[in-house]
């Protein structure tokens, strides 16, 4: 069986905390990204909702890769504690953006960096979360005589399933499986198809 990553905690939806400090508008956003081109998708679409903000710095995090931006503050200010709020809240395959919008009154650094951070740590604290298992791929093809046994057997067992293929005599399709359930269903199916059914990893 291969290796697979450890289970992570991330946001089972998209969310948003708004806060005012001295007058300027923080709006944060975070919401799951699985690549770091999911994450720079979410930052395009928020660019395009609020083109006449000040800022919109971000910062993303899916182990073992992160990156983030000042977008214009002063360095060290918005990025990095957007990062840090990430890792203190525990959550990873994580996009957090906080847009400001300017009221006027400087904050300094160490306003900016509580004024950040801040924002995206009650954004992350208060979203609401779901722990990721990953799960392993199985290519499964049984013959079309089978096909209810391993339908009923999907059913049964907390599987995921890809796109099947019609072969001349059956039906192929990954199936996604738990690592300590991926023993017992490829027993199951055995059985169910008297030893019909093949199964690679």
């Amino acid at each position: 069986m291969p290796d697979l990553p450890p289970p992570f905690t991330t946001l089972a939806a998209p969310h948003r905390h708004d806060a005012v400090v001295e007058g300027s508008e923080f709006l944060a956003f975070a919401e799951r990204a699985d690549t770091p081109g999911a994450a720079l998708a979410q930052l395009a679409a928020l660019h395009a909702r609020y083109p006449d903000a000040t800022h919109h710095c971000w910062a993303y995090r899916i182990l073992p890769l992160y990156r983030f931006s000042d977008d214009g503050e002063p360095g060290g200010t918005a990025g990095a504690p957007i990062l840090r709020a990430s890792e203190g809240q525990g959550v990873d395959h994580v996009m957090v953006v906080v847009v400001r919008y300017f009221g006027g009154v400087k904050l300094g650094t160490g306003g900016l960096v509580r004024a950040y951070g801040g924002t995206a740590a009650e954004c992350l604290r208060t979203a609401p979360r779901e722990t990721v298992r990953p799960r392993v791929t199985l290519s499964v093809s049984v013959p079309f005589e089978h096909l209810s046994a391993l339908y009923h057997l999907l059913g049964t067992f907390d599987t995921g399933r890809g796109e099947e293929a019609y072969t001349a005599s059956g039906v192929t399709l990954p199936v996604r499986v738990y690592p300590e359930e991926a023993e017992a269903f490829t027993a199951a199916l055995r059985d169910a198809t008297r030893g019909a059914a093949e199964m690679d990893f």
